[in-house]
């Protein structure tokens, strides 16, 4: 076996404190009974670190950059309450919906009993370690004790309560193999006895019953494999335990991608585990994104109407919903903690951001900062694009993708493509309250039989106990009480208004008004809001309401936040006339009346959101061009024709940026000032004269004026279908002129004349700064953004900024 040392020189993997040491972890201060925590059926002497005996241990830290998005859903999902077949109309006119009443009334149930959970809840500790590895259909006889049992210490102090692997690639994913489930069976045997044998070798486990690890659950598809094992002396507080697979592979279904996943209740907490193998190469980033929304969104986990009810007297189940059959069913963000590890399949960039050599150089030399900037997992988290509500450690051990298999040494054999080393192995986790996840450590395993690394992290968990007799009184209690309102009359709540009016709303700002709602009745209140008749959704695309639903005992208020966005389309909706900022909110008080709230506003117009087609037919301010399109007729007559060349807009910012000077460093590539930005817009608008702003505001201001028109300078139909090389990039070039419309053609020689003034007289700019720059902001089309579509198009506009062809 072959060994590159200067690949690991400075790499160590970190040693793990024990559970039951001086160096142990801090539980949540606000935890009650932790002085005396035992788990009911299990012996004290193995029951579960008390978290009293808990002090500070030195975690993983969180990416840089990637704040967590602890976006948990609504215990009730909006769709679950929007259902209009099971509204009844009473004989007073009065609407009910038992089944939606019901769920509400659970949702209630669940919140109150959670509130009052430290009555019968104690906590203790638990260490959990999560293995992943894309194994390439290799593997048979050597040891995994440094990837599954590193550092256990000599009578397993540090070994944890539980442990999950996954596997990716466990046969080769041929055709075969994907169709026909060939040899995934015998695979998953072979590789869940190996797994079974590791952990309780007598290395290991030194014989002792209480040190051996139980297997409770596995599941497979085709490649993927996740095996869930737990301690001997925790097997009697598991259960609830249920398995799903998803397959997003070929055609969206088949298993050569997708996921496994286990859930579980270990004593009173709910788990989740997730193993996935997402698309694969380096510029597929939309396709992994797409992948794991497929997964999150088709994993379902049918745990029973027992379950479900143990679960709400817990406080312990966030959300639920009916499949087809009425059965009950969970799903991954619905527990208290979820972990989802696997081949992810994100890369480091792509080969225009930085190279694969640069790549290969940064990894060998461990040097992972730059790597760490531009992996494409990080920018997407933080972009919350994908993998929303999760939280990941700092990545500071050598990208595990891709090895020479049977070396330590990345492939770069010259028969073999040569690919940039990436962190495509990676574990996550995402939990209802983030202090009751600890991450201990974030590594890897040196073993060498594949292409990828094996991954490993362990985790400290708190994990509820609950007293059952004490939660059954609280839960009689809070029934009791609502009892107590549900048998008296008819509900009634009082709002603070009916009307919101927003004045006057300017593109690209958020405006929020709230209305109170208060239970001035005797009885408990349960209102939601529903669409109006022959309508779907409850609100037009330019607003959003948060809650949509609620439960007020008598005297209590609810905040209902409504809020208005201008974007892009709700611009060009507004500019042109199809859509006016009017609506009305309907809320129906259950087994009551509905309250009509009406919603006006009056759009501030702007150029940002139209058409370069549209503002040529004006030379006013198009502030003052009337939304209304009969009052528009009625001052600028019914054929317009356009009165101006190129957008007076575009003009006036073009012609402000060179009195500015062009000379200035970093143009295009600074940012303005935010304030700056938008009062220069808000000049535009108006025709007001321009204050004395930055270079870099004005700058600004042009791209996103560019970027935020209805209708691209570049249209869809002029899209490069074929390649584009530097053969045929002149011919290309003259056909793509020819074919702009008249008013686009003009646009679009302003800006590259103008673009290639920048590049005279601005040294530190570049032409392929300038044909990305363009490429955005001209061609707004996502499909003509990915590759290679984007090259082809960025290549055509460094040809037009680098030669004199216009």
């Amino acid at each position: 076996m072959q060994h590159d040392h200067s690949q690991n020189q400075t790499y160590q993997q970190p040693n793990i404190p024990p559970t039951g040491s001086s160096a142990m972890y801090p539980s949540p201060t606000h935890m009650q009974h932790a002085t005396s925590y035992a788990p009911s059926g299990v012996n004290a002497s193995i029951a579960l670190n008390s978290a009293s005996q808990q002090t500070p241990v030195h975690s993983v830290p969180l990416q840089p950059g990637t704040t967590p998005r602890l976006t948990r859903p609504e215990i009730l999902p909006p769709s679950a309450l929007s259902s209009k077949g099971d509204d009844e109309e009473m004989e007073d006119g009065r609407i009910r919906n038992k089944k939606t009443s019901g769920k509400i009334r659970d949702a209630w149930i669940y919140k109150k009993v959670k509130e009052r959970a430290s009555a019968f809840t104690s906590y203790g500790k638990a260490r959990i370690f999560l293995g992943t590895w894309n194994v390439n259909a290799k593997g048979k006889g050597e040891s995994l004790d440094s990837w599954l049992c590193s550092g256990w210490g000599q009578n397993g102090e540090y070994a944890p309560d539980i442990v999950v692997v996954g596997l990716q690639e466990m046969v080769d994913l041929n055709a075969v193999n994907v169709a026909v489930d060939n040899k995934s069976a015998q695979r998953c045997q072979h590789w869940v006895e190996r797994i079974k044998a590791t952990l309780n070798d007598f290395r290991n486990s030194g014989n002792d019953p209480n040190r051996a690890y139980n297997l409770i659950a596995q599941k497979y598809l085709v490649g993927l494999l996740i095996c869930v094992l737990v301690k001997n002396k925790h097997s009697s507080r598991v259960k609830h335990v249920h398995t799903d697979s998803v397959g997003v592979g070929v055609m969206g279904m088949m298993g050569n991608k997708g996921g496994v996943s286990t859930r579980l209740q270990f004593y009173d907490s709910t788990i989740c585990i997730v193993n996935s193998h997402l698309a694969a190469h380096r510029e597929n980033v939309a396709g992994r994104n797409a992948d794991f929304k497929n997964i999150s969104s088709k994993l379902k986990y049918e745990i029973g109407a027992a379950a479900v009810r143990e679960g709400i007297q817990n406080g312990s189940l966030l959300q639920l919903e009916q499949d087809g059959n009425n059965t009950p069913a969970i799903r991954m963000l619905d527990h208290d903690i979820a972990f989802w590890m696997g081949d992810l399949n994100y890369r480091v960039g792509d080969e225009d951001e930085i190279s694969t050599a640069k790549v290969l150089e940064l990894s060998e030399a461990n040097q992972f900062d730059e790597l760490r900037r531009k992996d494409q997992l990080n920018i997407e988290r933080a972009q919350g694009r994908v993998f929303q509500g999760f939280e990941e450690g700092v990545l500071n051990f050598p990208p595990t993708y891709k090895y020479q298999p049977g070396t330590d040494v990345y492939d770069k054999r010259p028969d073999k493509k040569i690919r940039a080393p990436a962190w495509c192995d990676r574990v996550l986790w995402s939990a209802q309250d983030p202090s009751h996840v600890t991450q201990l450590t974030y590594t890897r395993s040196e073993l060498n039989i594949s292409d990828h690394k094996p991954v490993m992290s362990t985790f400290a968990i708190t994990v509820k106990d609950v007293d059952v007799n004490k939660r059954d009184q609280v839960h009689t209690e809070v029934l009791k009480k609502l009892d107590q309102y549900e048998n008296q009359s008819l509900p009634m709540v009082g709002l603070d208004r009916v009307h919101l009016d927003y004045g006057e709303i300017h593109y690209n700002e958020t405006m929020v008004l709230p209305i109170t709602v208060t239970n001035t009745g005797k009885v408990v209140a349960q209102f939601r809001l529903v669409p109006k008749l022959d309508e779907s959704v409850y609100c037009k695309n330019w607003m959003t309401i948060s809650p949509t639903y609620g439960m007020l005992l008598p005297g209590e208020e609810a905040i209902i936040k409504f809020t208005i966005s201008i974007n892009n389309a709700v611009a060009d909706a507004l500019s042109s006339g199809r859509e006016l900022l009017e609506d009305i909110i309907i809320l129906r008080l259950e087994n009551g009346r509905d309250y009509y709230i009406t919603v006006t506003g009056k759009y501030a117009r702007s150029c940002f959101g139209m058409s370069v087609d549209e503002l040529v037919l004006y030379s006013d301010p198009i502030r003052s061009v009337p939304l209304d399109p009969i009052r528009r007729a009625e001052r600028y007559g019914t054929n317009q024709a356009a009165v101006l060349c190129v957008p007076k807009e575009l003009w006036r910012i073009v012609d402000a940026i060179f009195e500015k000077g062009l000379q200035e460093n970093g143009l295009f590539v600074t940012p303005g000032l935010q304030d700056e930005v938008v009062r220069i817009r808000e000049c535009l608008d108006t025709g007001a004269k321009f204050g004395d702003f930055e270079i870099h505001s004005m700058a600004e201001v042009l791209i996103s004026f560019l970027r935020s028109l209805s209708l691209p300078i570049v249209p869809k139909d002029l899209f490069p279908t074929l390649e584009i090389d530097a053969n045929n990039v002149q011919s290309t070039a003259r056909v793509f002129l020819e074919k702009l419309p008249p008013i686009h053609y003009n646009v679009f020689i302003y800006i590259i004349s103008f673009f290639r003034e920048c590049l005279r007289q601005q040294k530190g700019l570049i032409p392929a700064t300038l044909s990305r720059i363009c490429g955005d902001c001209l061609v707004i089309d996502e499909a003509a953004k990915a590759n290679p579509r984007r090259k082809a198009i960025n290549l055509i506009m460094y040809y037009f900024l680098d030669t004199n062809s216009i």
